[in-house]
């Protein structure tokens, strides 16, 4: 007679594993990989794999040390390296660019257990530190195309943010839909990101609610407070953050009702800080302290179990 066998659930699987799911992820960033390259130059793609080589080498080095299994195939820390370096100017010092993959791993991520236990975003929280302790370096934006420009010195641009608070000439809407601004190497090219999020979309990776709940309340608020709503969506870091980071599965919450409250927290904190903070931008900000409500979040819309007995007051 054969016995049954009697596990825990899930009892079934989707046939994914997470290897799978980063590697799609990596997929739909190479659009904006590609763009960066192409703004910024040939150093946007040496920065980029500075920091996936700092991200790959600290777990490695971490888990060797603290002796636990090798989880470098699953490809996460790949995938960290990558928003990191989109997350960071063209002209930072390498050294820093691979300092902020160390702290994202290490202190973010291995010293809380690894894959699945940190409770914030790394890469956000690693761009952050960056800002904190190197400010100078965090906020130097070199003009699109300017590596074409044979034998002249390196100068410094303004973001649409910084140019609205100077009265300098900002980018056209077209500009800001192809990426040819000043910006992070990934928050320019809004086209290449829509790409990369109808893919990650279409092969069931991440859900719409987030992205659309963090940009569509970024956009009406914005529009109340008087700002071109198209100009709000595509500046800054909003759609890397929104497509990209605000999905994280390990910090973003579970249920469709924290979904939509995650997604619109964030954009309420984003549009708090650009227009009443002194920091020009707060989408990296604003997934941050969302990320440190989501047990909260969770806890308040997770769906009773059916038939289970209301408690009493």
């Amino acid at each position: 007679m054969n016995k049954l066998p009697v596990s825990i659930s899930p009892h079934l699987h989707c046939g994914r594993s997470s290897r799978n799911i980063m590697l799609d992820v990596i997929i739909a960033l190479l659009p904006a990989v590609i763009a960066s390259t192409i703004i910024f130059g040939f150093r946007a793609l040496m920065l980029i794999l500075v920091t996936v080589a700092a991200c790959v080498l600290s777990e490695y080095l971490t888990r060797k040390i603290l002796k636990r299994p090798d989880t470098i195939k699953n490809l996460t820390a790949v995938v960290t390296g990558i928003l990191l370096a989109l997350n960071l100017p063209v002209t930072l010092p390498f050294w820093m660019a691979a300092l902020g993959g160390a702290i994202a791993i290490i202190i973010v991520k291995e010293f809380f257990g690894g894959v699945g236990q940190n409770f914030v975003n790394p890469a956000i929280t690693a761009r952050i530190v960056l800002l904190m302790s190197f400010a100078s370096q965090m906020n130097t934006w070199q003009p699109p195309m300017d590596y074409m420009m044979v034998g002249s010195d390196v100068v410094s641009s303004a973001t649409y943010f910084s140019a609205v608070q100077t009265g300098q000439a900002i980018p056209s809407l077209m500009d800001m839909f192809l990426g040819v601004r000043a910006g992070s190497l990934g928050e320019t090219c809004t086209l290449a990101l829509l790409i990369g999020g109808v893919y990650l979309i279409a092969r069931k990776v991440i859900s719409p609610i987030i992205p659309l709940c963090f940009i569509g309340t970024v956009a009406v608020l914005g529009t109340l407070l008087g700002a071109n709503p198209l100009y709000q969506m595509m500046s800054g870091g909003l759609m890397l953050g929104a497509i990209f980071m605000a999905t994280d599965y390990t910090t973003s919450p579970i249920t469709r009702k924290g979904k939509v409250i995650f997604g619109v927290g964030c954009g309420i904190v984003t549009i708090l800080i650009r227009f009443f903070a002194a920091l020009p931008e707060g989408v990296s900000y604003a997934i941050l302290l969302m990320n440190i409500l989501v047990p909260h979040i969770e806890n308040l819309t997770i769906p009773k179990v059916f038939g289970e007995e209301a408690k009493a007051k």
